[in-house]
């Protein structure tokens, strides 16, 4: 494109999710729910974790800084996706795209190697459940929590920095509800050969070095486990696996839906992304407390606590 078809861009278009004018109303009163849905359940996950102190683990330590980045990740795409939907204006400035690019990829980020921290958490609890508290000792779980955090920033940083250099034309369109990576390089005017080239070992490494954890770390419990295989070894890791193995499954299912098996971006991908973005925080709350004995006593102890003050006053 020649330099004078290129302009400074000070906003671009969300063409949004693909819903019928006449069903809008009832989309923004889902996708509502189910926001207030995820932030309510997560922060009360957190909130529970804080007050009770048998909570104070580092299952749970983990768990609420996953509950926490959820909550993040859903807040930096849904509310504005909303609004666009009630108010019909989907634009959104270079400034704002560029800040929501960059929050998308620290908190899905952090998901990501969470998850890899968990599943090592979950592999020593099975694995070596006599040398768990010495080996999962509170300045190791403080060091993997604040390495996560850091390589997250570092990536968004490093992808943001890359797509700042990029030249878009003055009338753009994102076929997306977010600024995602993926869709801002297919719409840029600009050789994104380096912003590929970053994304396919970057970001490629870090999320297979994060999944051979997993998988490393789930191969490892069932080789220990059929060594001598019983109903009662095998409910006691499914009770102590359970959860956090089929949150991982949500979470690599929905991102390969997204990011491995698509070929441009259509329909199906962008339902793929809202399972990702919305779906997936959602539900996690509900994963880990439905067949959690531990958090459920913990809310019990809440409402019990809340009665017993509301009774006081």
């Amino acid at each position: 494109m020649r330099p004078e078809n290129q302009s400074s861009v000070s906003q671009f278009l969300l063409l949004g999710l693909p819903i019928p004018p006449g069903q809008q109303g009832g989309f923004f009163t889902l996708f509502l729910s189910m926001y207030l849905t995820t932030v309510l359940g997560n922060l009360l996950i957190i909130l529970l974790i804080r007050l009770d102190s048998r909570l104070h683990t580092p299952m749970y330590f983990f768990l609420s800084h996953l509950a926490f980045s959820d909550v993040s990740l859903s807040s930096v795409t849904v509310p504005k996706m909303l609004m666009n939907m009630q108010t019909r204006q989907q634009s959104i400035s270079h400034v704002g795209c560029i800040s929501q690019l960059y929050f998308f990829i620290l908190f899905a980020s952090i998901d990501n190697f969470l998850l890899a921290v968990m599943a090592y958490d979950r592999y020593v609890a099975v694995c070596h459940p006599l040398h768990y508290t010495s080996i999962m000792r509170e300045g190791l779980c403080l060091l993997l929590v604040a390495g996560c955090w850091i390589l997250s920033c570092v990536r968004g940083l490093l992808h943001t920095i890359l797509l700042v250099r990029l030249s878009f034309s003055a009338d753009i369109t994102i076929p997306h509800f977010y600024c995602d990576l993926v869709a801002l390089l297919k719409v840029s005017c600009s050789d994104v050969f380096l912003n590929k080239l970053m994304i396919f070992t970057e970001a490629g490494m870090l999320f297979f070095l994060a999944f051979v954890v997993i998988l490393g770390s789930y191969i490892r419990i069932g080789t220990i486990i059929l060594r001598v295989p019983s109903t009662k070894r095998l409910h006691k890791a499914f009770s102590t696996c359970g959860s956090h193995l089929c949150v991982v499954l949500l979470y690599y299912m929905t991102v390969a839906g997204v990011y491995f098996f698509s070929s441009s971006w259509g329909s199906k991908d962008i339902i793929a992304s809202v399972m990702y973005t919305v779906v997936t925080p959602m539900l996690n709350p509900f994963i880990y407390s439905l067949r959690n004995r531990d958090i459920k006593q913990a809310l019990d102890m809440c409402v019990h606590k809340f009665k017993f003050f509301k009774q006081q006053s």
